[in-house]
C-alpha cells in the first residue's frame, strides 16, 4: 500500500481510532469497576462503624461477612420482601416514593452471640446530604451504636457529627417509649427534652444538629411497624 497516499491516512486514522477507542473504553470500565469496589467498602465500613467494629488495619470484607448475616429488604409494614439484596437498596431514592412503595434494608448481624439490627438514615444538612446508620439491640429499642457522616457540612461546626464524640452518647438511648416509637432528640447543650431520650447537639452547629434529629425521626419512621410490632414472636 502506497503510504503517501490519501487512503492509506484515512485507514490509519480509522485504526488509531478504533485503538483508542477500545483502549479508553477499557480503562473507564476498570476505574468503574474499582470505584464501585470501593464505594462498597466504604459503605461496609460505615456499617461496622454502627456495630463499633474497628476496621483499622483489618480487612473490612471479612469483618462485614462475619457480623452481617442477612441485608433483608421490608416494606413499610414490616413484612419481608427478600431475604437479601438490602446492601444495594438506596435510602435516597427510596424516599423519593410513596411510603408504601418504597423498600427497605434492614441489617442483621450477630456480635459476641447477641442480635443486632441496623437501620440506614438519610437527610439534608445545613450544606448538602447527611446519612448513617444505627444499629438497635434485639429488643429494637436500645441504641447499641450510631454512624453520621455529611457531605459538606461545616468543619468544626456541624461536620462533628462524624466524631465519636458526637456519636458515643447515643449509646444507650432508646427510641421507643411504652411501645410507640420517639426516635431520640437532638438538642442544644444543656437543654433537655420530656417525651423521649435526648443527646446533646454540637455547639455552633445547631442546624445541622436539628438535621441529625430530623434524619433520625424520618428515617426510622418508615420502619415503625417492623421496629415497634411482632417482638414478642422472638423473644
Amino acid at each position: 500500500m502506497n503510504t503517501n497516499s490519501n487512503s492509506y491516512t484515512m485507514v490509519y486514522a480509522s485504526v488509531i481510532v478504533v485503538i483508542v477507542a477500545f483502549v479508553l473504553a477499557f480503562v473507564s470500565s476498570a476505574l468503574r469497576d474499582k470505584q464501585e469496589k470501593n464505594v462498597a467498602l466504604d459503605k461496609m465500613k460505615q456499617i461496622l462503624s454502627a456495630l463499633n467494629v474497628d476496621t483499622k488495619g483489618q480487612d473490612a470484607q471479612d469483618l462485614y461477612a462475619k457480623y452481617v448475616k442477612q441485608d433483608v429488604i421490608i416494606n413499610s409494614q414490616g413484612a419481608e420482601i427478600d431475604e437479601k439484596g438490602g446492601f444495594h437498596v438506596v435510602l435516597k431514592e427510596e424516599s423519593d416514593k410513596e411510603l408504601s412503595k418504597r423498600k427497605l434494608a434492614v441489617y442483621l448481624c450477630e456480635l459476641n452471640g447477641e442480635t443486632k439490627y441496623i437501620f440506614p438514615l438519610y437527610g439534608q444538612g445545613l450544606w448538602g446530604p447527611i446519612w448513617g446508620y444505627v444499629a438497635l439491640n434485639k429488643d429494637r429499642s436500645t441504641i447499641f451504636g450510631a454512624y453520621f457522616s455529611h457531605q459538606g457540612e461545616t468543619p468544626g461546626l456541624g461536620a462533628e457529627i462524624a466524631s465519636k464524640a458526637f456519636q458515643n452518647p447515643f449509646i444507650g438511648k432508646q427510641i421507643t417509649r411504652e411501645g410507640a416509637l420517639t426516635s431520640v432528640a437532638v438538642v442544644k447543650p444543656g437543654r433537655g427534652v420530656n417525651d423521649r431520650d435526648y443527646v446533646d447537639g454540637i455547639s455552633g452547629g445547631t442546624i445541622t444538629s436539628q438535621a441529625v434529629d430530623n434524619m433520625m425521626r424520618n428515617s426510622l419512621s418508615q420502619y415503625e411497624k417492623f421496629i415497634t410490632g411482632n417482638k414478642n414472636k422472638e423473644e
